[in-house]
């Protein structure tokens, strides 16, 4: 990984055309020549970008002005005025289009190299399925004497996320979500409608549990007379691990 911190410009030409003025900004250049342009403020995301497959050119500013070969038409003219003050020109090249993105550096205050080596990847806490196998372990946060039935209850329409019995008998139905919407209600509301149908088990009742729960859903849950049930994630896992915390 290269990063670079300079006072620079952008042109971006192709199937788009887009434009950077002069300014102090961070460029990332990854291993693949990926090159990605950011500011100090505003969005996350970088102001732009060249994506692989893609090849990188770094050139002089006497190369961009004398070389035809080397440098394809859409690159930024540069004047007789502005060429002493470029001190280097980055042209990245998308491999399957036309599109150029060419970065102009008037002043460098970094140009660092750093082989950070294989990444691990992303690993996701408090996902759908963590949230189902810690309540399936805590199933009497439904209520007391709740028992666990199963998790993946099969339908013929997809699994049910949790199958449980209350302290009557009666059996539960849970949909898990980690934000839930009006997707997930609706989705309840098909299971439940299917299980109804099945003596042995009806009448089963649903639970729309989730992290968070926006207002049209927990409105239409319960309309449709479903549960809602808000799940602290980081709560659960201590009681899962049976760590002590300290709240």
């Amino acid at each position: 990984m290269r990063i670079v911190v300079a006072d620079c410009s952008a042109e971006y030409s192709g199937r788009l055309k887009a434009s950077l003025p002069r300014a102090k900004r961070v460029l990332l250049i990854k291993a693949d020549s990926s090159c990605l342009i950011f500011s100090e403020i505003g969005s996350y995301k970088p102001l732009n970008w060249m994506c692989a497959p893609c090849t990188l050119k770094e050139l002089e500013p006497e190369s961009e002005q004398t070389s035809q070969e080397s440098v394809p038409v859409q690159a930024v003219p540069v004047t007789a005025e502005e060429a002493p003050q470029i001190q280097k020109i980055f042209k990245v090249s998308a491999t399957k289009s036309s599109d150029v993105l060419t970065v102009s550096l008037y002043h460098i205050y970094l140009d660092q190299a750093f082989e950070l080596g294989q990444d691990p990847g992303l690993v996701k806490d408090g996902v759908e399925d963590h949230l189902q196998h810690y309540l399936s372990q805590q199933i009497e946060r439904i209520g007391k004497g709740a028992k666990l039935v199963r998790r993946e209850y099969p339908t013929a329409i997809g699994p049910v996320d949790i199958m449980a019995v209350d302290k009557d008998g009666q059996h539960v139905a849970i949909e898990i979500k980690r934000h839930g919407g009006i997707d997930g209600v609706e989705q309840l509301t098909r299971y439940l409608k299917l299980l109804n149908r099945d003596p042995l088990i009806a009448p089963v009742r649903g639970i729309f549990a989730a992290q968070t729960i926006t207002q049209q859903a927990r409105v239409l849950a319960e309309d449709r007379g479903l549960e809602c049930l808000i799940l602290d994630y980081e709560e659960m896992k201590g009681e899962d691990s049976g760590e002590m915390t300290l709240f």
